[in-house]
């Protein structure tokens, strides 16, 4: 069953996420929970779902990403048939880029023909979430779909996006389209309220073939595959749902999942992760997420000058971290974070490679990589100050770009 599947990986642009933090990278890309990013969960999904012939359709300032592909996904062994590649466009059919992820799709269609695969699952990159795409899988083959989607329940769709009704036989009859968004907050709803679709779609290879001749390759693409592929087929087809936390399949159903389509949206889903009961679980064993970790020395606390013990409460702390004399509370720490003497962060999110210099206190805060922090500076107190110098979400949530350098 897996070894018949080819699946597509949507991680082309920077999507509608939390800007500026992909100002320097897809949303793909983007660093999450201490040490992983984005993609870590739906290639950890294919791993543990026994999928492994994955292309990863790439574009927009992709370096970070087939970086990280390389160095921590270089796991599967083509000899076998295996593989993790990425794919940036390859203009075959003319010297556009893509332009949608059906564009993109599309112009990766020469890599489905080649395929022996029967289906092609293809899955959007930039969300959080333990699914197991084996189990939906064999739902389609029994209940002999042409189209499977992944719904989740959900009070408001992410983005404006749809909702789907489903007739007896779980089969799509509708696709609305309301105007509320949820700004990708993450989701734990009940069964009992509407059906949205989370980036999931299974095709029978010759039904997506098939469509993709329909499409005009110089039209404008519709944004996404429910816009430009989907509504035609509900007639002709047997376009079915699969609903998202089952208590099928190999994975522990939390019905957690997260669009981070917004920077509270991110800010909220990462420091949900130190509740002391998380809706995403990180430690758990049966399903654990594969990254990329430099060889860095392991964290630690040490007093600074100031005979100041350092100390970190209800926080995540990853390797080459140093708390020396300053304080850490309720905020995530990512690799090679340096907090020095008499320094305060709270309830912050600290990307690589950042400094915190002596008697500087952050509240509230997202700073990106590589960013060096005068002591003394403040951050998180004064709005108006802040939003001279930075991005505040509408929440308040202060975000330091990737390199900002402060007047000295």
């Amino acid at each position: 069953m897996a070894e018949d599947t080819l699946t597509l990986v949507i991680a082309t642009d920077r999507g509608l996420g939390p800007d500026p933090l992909t100002l320097h990278r897809p949303k793909a890309a983007l660093p999450f929970g201490g040490k992983f990013r984005v993609i870590d969960f739906t290639l950890a999904n294919c791993l543990h779902s026994g999928l492994r012939r994955v292309l990863v359709l790439t574009q927009y300032k992709s370096h970070s990403l087939h970086k990280h592909l390389r160095d921590g996904w270089s796991i599967f062994n083509p000899e076998l048939g295996e593989f993790i590649t990425p794919v940036p466009p390859q203009m075959r059919e003319g010297e556009s880029w893509y332009r949608s992820a059906v564009d993109a799709v599309r112009q990766s269609r020469f890599l489905i023909e080649r395929s022996t695969a029967r289906q092609i699952l293809v899955l959007d990159g930039g969300y959080v979430y333990r699914m197991d795409y084996a189990e939906m899988i064999r739902a389609h083959l029994d209940r002999g779909g042409d189209v499977s989607l992944a719904l989740r329940s959900t009070n408001r769709p992410i983005h404006g996006g749809p909702l789907l009704s489903l007739d007896e036989e779980e089969r799509v009859t509708e696709i609305g389209w309301p105007v509320a968004e949820d700004r990708g907050h993450a989701s734990q709803a009940s069964p009992g309220v509407g059906l949205t679709t989370m980036g999931i779609s299974l095709f029978n290879k010759e039904v997506l073939l098939a469509e993709l001749d329909r499409l005009d390759a110089d039209a404008a693409e519709p944004p996404d595959l429910l816009k430009g592929l989907i509504p035609s087929l509900l007639d002709s087809h047997r376009v079915l749902g699969y609903r998202f936390g089952q208590e099928r399949g190999r994975v522990t159903p939390d019905r957690y999942w997260c669009g981070l389509d917004s920077i509270d949206a991110y800010y909220d889903a990462n420091l949900a992760l130190l509740r002391a009961d998380p809706p995403l679980d990180l430690y758990q064993e049966d399903w654990s997420i594969r990254t990329y970790q430099g060889q860095y020395p392991p964290a630690r606390t040490v007093p600074g000058s100031s005979g100041t013990e350092g100390i970190f409460v209800n926080s995540m702390l990853s390797a080459g971290t140093l708390i020396v004399g300053g304080g850490v509370n309720h905020s995530i720490l990512y690799p090679r974070v340096r907090i020095r003497d008499r320094a305060i962060v709270d309830s912050s999110i600290l990307f690589d490679g950042v400094c915190v210099g002596e008697g500087s206190h952050l509240r509230n805060c997202i700073v990106d990589k590589e960013v060096e922090i005068p002591g003394g500076t403040r951050i998180g107190f004064e709005p108006e100050l802040d939003r001279k110098r930075f991005t505040i979400s509408p929440n308040g949530v202060v975000v330091v770009s990737k390199g900002y350098r402060f007047a000295t």
